[in-house]
Order: structure tokens, then C-alpha cells, then sequence
């Protein structure tokens, strides 16, 4: 079978796992206080060019969402998002569970508009009940988006602008970042999310990493007391060396940028396979993630020989589904399964 279920199917790439298996047998110190830990850091504050940001590890995806959320809102507060943001979709209420709601927005390809969150800050702000509702607190984007879509730097640029009007945390979920910035004519670099997003995420687990996700907070004052709601949270790894190890291995000598332009070339190669064959694609995206409508019968010939997502229910004629390429989506996969098409 050849597989683009999601990006985190296999462990860990060679040089991440090559590292893990050297290092097995030291012994050091516990929950990110070794040296691995601390050169992973520096690498990452090289990378964002934010020598002062706080950098913290914490073991997956869900976790990070759920504890920078509860970490940034006071209780009163809510989330502003697109109605098809992850945490309000397929983190099954972990935000909710944490005590806070979330604000949905209309999803545009994915994304949140600057001019929406604004006015709705500004129609809140202008009921006189609104001590009586969840006030918008933060908001919270994803880039890539959950459809594969990216923010341009002038949409970037906008919601930052938005969010210190408001004096309310801008905050990127980068589980797939590693794709968004290898994709072709994006505009936006990691120094720029440093400098316009008051809190990020850097993704391990779906761009290398056998699991883990390093949060970055240019000024560090943003998250006081982050260690130990990481550990409410049971985000914190006690053996932390290995996340240390696994980020120190992702950005030296541009193993990230690398895979995430393997994953990206080889989406953008089966994008073009759908297009010159006649598939309809719904989302135009240009990262890792490619959306599709098949018509049921193809689509469950294709099932017999690859594995993909149905994204959303099954139609009655075509459905929608997801293909998604990653660090370990090889290229001989890729041309078999176009010729499958």
C-alpha cells in the first residue's frame, strides 16, 4: 500500500532517529534542563532572530493548543477563530475541557480576516452586556491553515496590527510550519511569524520529530509561569533530553527546510497529476496537504492500492479527501500511485 493518510505516519527521519540511538545510553539531567535542550533552544532563537524569546518543549500538538490557550486567557476569556480552525474541529473540546470558548469566525480558504476580528472586537466591546458574554481574549491561527492555505505577509501583517489595537495575543498553531515555509512563493519567513505573532508553535511531530513541538514566545513575559502549567497540562516530558535532541537534530544544517521541501515538491507533483487528468480541486493549496473530489467509484479503486482521507462524510456521487505528503513520502510512491490515476 502506498500511504498519504497524514504526515506523521512513520517515526522519525534517519538523522532524527540516528541522534535518538546515539545518545540512548547518557544519563542526563530530567525535564529539559540538559545541555541538548539548551543548544536546541539557542537554535531556535538563532533560526527566529529573537535572541531574549522564551522556548519551551512540550510533547504534541494538542497539548500545545490547549496549554498556551489556557496559559494566554484569563477565565473570562474566549478565542477568536475560523470556524474550521483545528482546535474548534478536531481537538475533540480540548480547549473547552481547559475552561475557554471558542469564537468562531467565517473560515476563508481556511484563514481569518483582520477587518472581521476587528469588527468583531469592536461590535463586542460596543454592547453594553458584554461583561455578561466570553470576551475575545486572543487570537489563534494556523499556518499552513487546516486546508493546506497560507497567510501572506500582508494578511500577517493586518492581524498583528488587529490584535495590538486590541492588546489581545496573536498566536500561530505551526504544526505543519515546516511546509508552509517551503512552499513555493510564500512570503512570510520565520523571522517574520517571530516578529508579528506574540506566541508560536514550531512543529516537531508531523515535520520530522518522532513526536514534540517547540513553543516560542518572542517576549517571554507573555507566558509567565508557563513551566508549570505545562506540567498541569501533562505536556512535560520528564526525560526532556529527548525533544532537546530531536530539535537540536531538526535545525542543524537545514534538516527542517529540507524536509519540508521534500514533502512540498512531491504534493505539488500529485497536484498536478489530479489537474492534468481532470480532477476537481476545491482548495488551491501549495503546501503538503492537496484536496480533492473523486468520484466514488474511482475513489474506491484507489483505496485497494493507497491510503487517504475521506474529508468529511462520504457523498453520493464524488467525495471529498485529503492526500499528504511528508519527510518520508517517496518519490517512486508518488509516480506509482499517479500511474494508478
Amino acid at each position: 500500500m502506498i500511504h498519504f493518510d497524514t504526515d506523521y505516519m512513520a517515526g522519525a527521519h534517519p538523522e532524527v532517529m540516528k541522534r535518538l540511538v546515539e545518545t540512548n545510553l547518557e544519563q542526563t539531567t530530567g525535564y529539559g534542563s540538559d545541555a541538548y535542550t539548551q543548544r536546541a533552544k539557542e537554535k531556535i532563537r538563532e533560526a527566529c532572530a529573537q535572541n531574549e524569546a522564551a522556548v519551551y518543549f512540550l510533547v504534541g500538538g494538542t497539548q500545545t493548543n490547549a496549554t498556551v490557550i489556557d496559559g494566554l486567557l484569563r477565565h473570562h476569556e474566549g478565542v477568536l477563530a475560523t470556524e474550521t480552525a483545528h482546535i474548534n474541529v478536531h481537538e475533540s473540546g480540548a480547549i473547552e475541557a481547559t475552561g475557554h470558548k471558542v469564537l468562531t469566525l467565517p473560515s476563508h480558504d481556511g484563514k481569518i480576516k483582520a477587518e472581521e476580528v476587528d469588527k468583531y472586537i469592536t461590535d463586542f466591546y460596543r454592547d453594553e452586556t458584554y461583561e455578561h458574554m466570553v470576551a475575545p481574549g486572543m487570537v489563534y491561527i494556523s499556518h499552513p491553515t487546516e486546508l493546506g492555505t497560507l497567510y501572506t505577509l500582508d494578511e500577517l501583517e493586518a492581524l498583528s496590527q488587529v490584535c495590538r489595537k486590541a492588546q489581545i495575543p496573536l498566536y500561530m498553531d505551526g504544526a505543519r510550519l515546516g511546509y508552509g515555509l517551503a512552499a513555493e512563493n510564500t512570503d512570510v519567513t520565520l523571522k517574520d511569524i517571530a516578529r508579528l505573532c506574540d506566541v508560536f508553535y514550531i512543529g516537531g511531530t508531523k515535520v520530522g520529530a518522532l513526536f514534540g513541538e517547540a513553543v516560542v514566545a518572542p517576549r517571554a513575559q507573555q507566558l509567565p509561569h508557563f513551566f508549570p502549567l505545562v506540567k498541569q497540562h501533562g505536556a512535560l516530558l520528564a526525560k526532556g533530553r529527548l525533544l532537546g535532541i530531536q530539535f537540536e537534530t531538526l535545525f542543524t544544517d537545514g534538516l527542517y527546510e529540507r524536509i519540508g521541501a521534500h514533502a512540498v515538491r512531491l504534493a505539488l507533483k500529485l497536484k498536478k497529476a489530479f489537474v492534468e487528468k481532470g480532477y476537481k480541486l476545491p482548495i488551491d493549496s501549495p503546501t503538503n496537504q492537496q484536496f480533492v473530489c473523486l468520484p466514488n467509484e474511482e475513489m474506491d479503486r484507489l483505496l485497494s492500492h493507497a491510503t487517504f482521507e475521506l474529508w468529511g462524510p462520504r457523498g453520493e456521487t464524488e467525495t471529498m479527501v485529503r492526500f499528504v505528503t511528508s519527510w518520508a513520502t517517496r518519490e517512486e510512491d508518488v509516480d506509482a500511485f499517479i500511474r494508478l490515476l
